[in-house]
């Protein structure tokens, strides 16, 4: 419960006990109670940060490169006020094209795996660290890899996404986010599964979606889903024991 919300409690419990007490009127400036009807100014004041964030992203031009060859900027889809946000690499071709975050058919994977949790993407927050489609000179098809150059120039977008959003926890979601958040080079092997922390944020790294549509073994789908069992055990999430059990092997 946010302070708001606390606050306003205590009045109505306030008044309820007035009211029982025998008394009928309580003396209140008219302005003091029409703030009581006003959505909280925190609320309202994070919802114009973040949209004054996502305008000056959209009309970023610093990479020439990235400018020439893109559809438009993909900025981040979800709530802004999430609990739980993902962090992916770059936008690929569907996802310049359409404008949003993990819309191919990793991203119907990733979709699937937030479902499984419990939660939607509408609950959740997911950007990338590039918010350009990395080039491709001379390939009409196919993706690339951002540059280091690429993640240090566009990265500084996402850290203020974050600081925005404040999630309390992370998904790294490949090696590309892992290093770009930690801003260290990383070893997805070793660094999956293990807490790792993002300026006091719990951060989980994690294999790409797009690793499962390669390796589609149940070990590997295990792998993933015990990291995701970790997050929701981080968020106080209910864990059914059907959920604690996808992806393991049958027994007998």
């Amino acid at each position: 419960m946010g302070a708001y919300e606390v606050m306003l409690e205590a009045t109505i419990g306030y008044l309820e006990g007035e009211r029982e007490g025998g008394r009928r009127h309580v003396n209140v400036k008219r302005e003091k109670l029409a703030a009581l009807f006003q959505p909280p100014p925190s609320v309202s004041g994070k919802g114009d940060a973040f949209e004054s964030l996502r305008q000056r992203a959209l009309a970023c031009a610093k990479c020439d490169h990235l400018v020439a060859s893109r559809k438009q900027v993909v900025f981040g889809v979800g709530n802004p006020a999430a609990d739980l946000m993902f962090v992916g690499e770059a936008p690929g071709a569907d996802e310049d094209e359409q404008g949003e975050p993990f819309v191919g058919q990793a991203g119907k994977l990733l979709t699937k795996i937030i479902d499984t949790m419990g939660l939607s993407r509408g609950k959740v927050y997911i950007a990338n660290i590039l918010k350009c489609r990395p080039d491709t000179p001379g390939r009409s098809t196919g993706n690339r890899q951002p540059t280091l150059d690429e993640m240090k120039t566009c990265v500084p977008w996402l850290h203020e996404q974050i600081d925005l959003i404040q999630p309390r926890v992370l998904v790294a979601l490949g090696k590309t986010a892992v290093g770009g958040l930690l801003e260290k080079e990383v070893a997805i092997t070793r660094f999956r599964g293990q807490w790792q922390e993002y300026r006091g944020i719990p951060l989980m790294p994690t294999f790409h979606p797009a690793y499962l549509l390669r390796n589609q073994s149940l070990a590997e789908k295990r792998k993933i889903w015990e990291d995701m069992l970790a997050v929701m055990d981080r968020l106080g999430m209910d864990i059914s024991e059907k959920q604690r059990g996808f992806f393991l092997k049958a027994r007998g």
